[in-house]
């Protein structure tokens, strides 16, 4: 294995594993759960995974002059404001879930056939081109997107049902009852008031 495929895996594991975070975080929710805003710009579960195809398709798809089906991105001129953070009611889990499988397959498969250093033009507004980037770094760039929205979807989580950790099978959390959790908090909130008292005087 050259240097540039051991690049390029370890590229895709940090990818993948956000990946899977998205989908496990879905896991034991309601219809309502996975779509109901829990911020007050309207985060949500579903509505960050919809957010995440239309990226994949975007970047490793559209950019290499491989397009494929998934939501267009609005940051991209493409669509009404906010429309591919959220689901409608006529988009299902299911839906929503299988076209993010299948762009990753295809995004997958564009990283197989290209070299870190391949050429990519990201579709600009109105049908022209914009910027000309690498393969490695619209990799890097992806990495660290998902990896930021899975963030956002640990936090959903938690607020939905209490749920956390970093994977199935590998919480990444301290060990603790509802009670040491309670206690833990309440010691981070008296901490807080006690600093925020004395910046305040």
């Amino acid at each position: 294995m050259t240097d540039m495929d051991r690049f390029k895996h370890d590229l895709l594991l940090y990818l993948q594993d956000a990946r899977d975070a998205f989908l496990w975080k879905l896991d034991g929710l309601s219809e309502y759960d996975i779509r109901r805003p829990l911020t007050p710009t309207g985060t949500n579960l579903l509505g960050l995974v919809k957010h995440v195809t239309g990226a994949e398709a975007f970047y490793l798809g559209a950019a290499f002059g491989r397009p494929v089906g998934a939501p267009a991105l609005w940051i991209a001129g493409e669509a009404e404001p906010n429309a591919d953070l959220w689901a409608t009611p006529d988009e299902s889990r299911e839906e929503v879930v299988g076209r993010y499988r299948r762009v990753w397959a295809h995004s997958d498969a564009t990283v197989e056939a290209c070299g870190l250093d391949a050429m990519g033009v990201l579709p600009g507004e109105d049908g022209g081109e914009g910027p000309e980037l690498s393969l490695h770094r619209i990799l890097v760039h992806l990495v660290a997107e998902t990896q930021r929205h899975a963030g956002h979807a640990d936090l959903v989580r938690e607020l939905i049902d209490g749920a956390t950790g970093l994977r199935r099978g590998n919480e990444d959390m301290a060990p603790g009852d509802e009670a040491w959790w309670l206690r833990h908090r309440e010691r981070v909130e008296s901490a807080a008031r006690e600093a925020g008292g004395r910046s305040a005087g």
